[in-house]
């Protein structure tokens, strides 16, 4: 059932997904750029702010052997993540639902009665 006079959740994901690809279509033309995560830039950041003089506190623990598998590591944190999330999320509107049918089921119980 659609609303009358209003936009449908269609063309708002549509005009979202277009936005997104103007603005990836316009970043991509305009010059070369360097992607680098946040890590690195503070870096930057930090060794202008102290003159080169600044010194880790830590090393790391592991140094993964390229950019690729750094990145495959991330990915896999990220989805791992997600799954706990979404299984918590599943779960408490599982518990909702049943909780629903439960005070449903019970208030039609009184109303045979």
């Amino acid at each position: 059932m659609k609303r009358a006079g209003g936009f449908g959740l269609e063309a708002i994901v549509l005009g979202l997904v277009l936005l997104f690809i103007a603005a990836f279509a316009y970043t991509a033309s305009t010059g070369v750029h360097e992607w680098s995560g946040a890590d690195s830039q503070a870096e930057g950041v930090i060794s202008d702010l102290s003159g080169g003089a600044y010194e880790p506190w830590y090393q790391s623990i592991y140094e993964p052997p390229s950019g690729e598998i750094e990145s495959l590591l991330f990915a896999l944190q990220a989805s791992v993540g997600s799954l706990i999330i979404g299984y918590f999320l599943g779960y408490y509107r599982a518990m909702a639902r049943a909780k629903a049918a439960s005070a449903a089921a019970e208030r039609d119980g009184k109303q045979d009665a």
